[in-house]
């Protein structure tokens, strides 16, 4: 056998983005020599901050937008300077059917101003206590389950026995989420603001007995113990600019322009080798262990052979996005159909647009026979309502505003049917119309213009994303959404396996939004494949 060879480093992390920042933060705080490679010019992924349109100085949130499941203790653990504003108005929803009254959800409402929003919607009194009901039980699902996220994997009978209420665990863990909001909501226009969180990035039925809509509802439900999903100060940008200054501290070489070509685990007494590409030349760098922040599909391809010849495991299969991302910056906010609630209001939530409980099963139907809903069902977030420092100071004291619409129902199958050129100008007529019907102007008319006199409104497709981000699919969740738990019956004999990390490889971890209770911005597939792999070095 020939003699090994010490690594170069402790850790090699493929991928710059928040994941893959964290774990190198914590590996380098912990004394591991770390090297993070990331392929584009700028690290951060999908949680970055650009400046979508020319001439205009706004620098959006391109991709993510809101964080919830960041936990404070990586926030703490890494000395992140991070501000989030929470949003004082949980939701809009204008009625589809008459868009002169919707429903507003107040976080500040007391329990007279509540039955007044509800009642001005058209909702029935019972609607707002199944309501009060539906989010206590949420609430404690959050205050149960969020504490584990950071933790070795609880078994699922563990997980059950800290929610302690086994008729909730049925309701929102066995039982499929469409039958679940059926039982307990008469209106339709409240089923759809409640069913939208199983729904967002995941192209499900909510009655599919797969049980999809549930985990996706449940991550969207969880965060920071409370649900709540908060604006970052400075943008998404800011978010992963701190942890990568906090990897950088601690001593994290982090390489930019780097195209990782191969991943090899270790094999015949030799480190781990990875293969690159920086500055137009084929390097290569050894490991004692690989993280991978780049979606399983990709870690497969890098793997190549040695995917294919691992000792357990079928290849990963492609995953598929099923959203539309469209940023749009205005020049002011629109004036609404319903005149009993401000623009200010209404846009300081999530404004949710034909998304009733009827409208979302016709747009899976629809989609799922490969055609662009239509009604397309709509979320808006306006950033620049809670944070305006990420505008300008030409821009700041204007009334100007950024929207951020995500389409619902938009399978990446709808790229090879329709041409992803022809998608994306469906998508863009199909979201502004859908906003349209809800109000008293075309959004066409306060839309602002770049330095070319073209609107600013820029429409990213499940294949976009995936050219940008490498996301197979421009699926955001890198993969299928796992429940936060082991089944009672898995191994766990290893660190990889106890904290959701491992793929066939000893040496090879994920540390992304693939990990087990990965998703969505939160360093949780980072600190939790450094925490295995630190546990594995106590373990000798």
């Amino acid at each position: 056998m020939p003699e090994e060879k010490t690594a170069d480093y402790d850790a090699v992390i493929v991928g710059g983005g928040h994941n893959g920042l964290t774990a190198a933060a914590y590996l380098a705080r912990a004394g591991r020599s770390v090297l993070v490679l990331e392929r584009d010019d700028h690290v951060g992924g999908a949680a970055v901050s650009a400046q979508a349109f020319e001439g205009v100085d706004a620098r959006l949130s391109r991709y993510a937008y809101l964080v919830s499941l960041l936990p404070q203790r990586i926030i703490d653990d890494l000395g992140l300077d991070i501000g989030l504003v929470r949003r004082r108005y949980s939701s809009y929803t204008p009625d589809p059917l008459d868009p002169t009254r919707g429903l507003l959800v107040d976080r500040a409402a007391d329990a007279e101003g509540a039955r007044a929003d509800f009642a001005r919607a058209g909702v029935d009194a019972s609607d707002l206590a199944a309501w009060d009901a539906f989010s206590d039980e949420t609430r404690r699902i959050a205050e149960a389950l969020f504490p584990t996220l950071t933790e070795p994997l609880p078994t699922r009978g563990a997980a059950k026995a800290l929610l302690g209420d086994d008729a909730v665990w049925d309701a929102f863990i066995e039982r499929p989420l469409g039958a679940t909001i059926d039982a307990r909501f008469r209106s339709d226009l409240v089923r759809g603001v409640v069913a939208t969180d199983g729904l967002i990035g995941t192209f499900t039925s909510l009655d599919d007995p797969a049980l999809d809509a549930n985990r996706c509802f449940l991550y969207h439900v969880i965060g920071g113990g409370t649900g709540d999903w908060d604006v970052p100060v400075g943008g998404m940008g800011a978010v992963s600019a701190e942890i990568a200054r906090a990897a950088a501290t601690a001593g994290a070489r982090v390489l930019t322009g780097a195209e990782v070509l191969s991943v090899a685990p270790a094999a015949e007494g030799r480190s781990a080798t990875v293969q690159y590409r920086h500055d137009g030349e084929p390097q290569a760098v050894t490991a004692r262990t690989v993280l991978s922040n780049v979606a399983p599909a990709v870690l497969e391809r890098l793997l190549g052979d040695a995917g294919a010849l691992g000792a357990s495991g079928a290849a990963v299969a492609r995953p598929e996005g099923a959203q539309a991302k469209v940023n749009l910056f205005l020049t002011r906010l629109p004036k609404l159909r319903d005149g009993t609630v401000a623009p200010e209001a209404a846009f300081a939530g999530t404004f949710h647009i034909n998304e009733l409980g009827v409208q979302l099963r016709t747009a899976f139907e629809r989609a799922e026979g490969g055609e662009l809903p239509d009604p397309l069902p709509c979320e808006i977030y306006c950033h620049t309502l809670s944070d305006r420092t990420i505008l300008g100071e030409s821009l700041r004291d204007t009334p100007a505003q950024t929207l951020t619409l995500f389409g619902l129902h938009v399978p990446d199958r709808l790229v090879d049917r329709i041409g992803n050129d022809e998608l994306r100008d469906r998508i863009r007529t199909a979201a502004l119309a859908s906003l349209n019907s809800v109000l008293a102007e075309p959004i066409e008319d306060v839309l602002a213009v770049d330095a070319a006199g073209e609107p600013c409104i820029e429409v990213k497709t499940t294949r976009d994303l995936e050219e940008a981000l490498a996301m197979p699919g421009g699926n955001i969740f890198h993969g299928p959404l796992s429940w936060p738990w082991a089944e009672d019956d898995a191994e766990l004999d290893t660190p990889a396996r106890r904290w959701g990390v491992a793929t066939r490889f000893p040496d090879v971890l994920l540390c992304g939004s693939g990990a087990v209770r990965g998703g969505a911005v939160s360093g949780i597939g980072g600190h939790n494949a450094a925490m295995a792999l630190l546990e594995a070095d106590a373990a000798g």
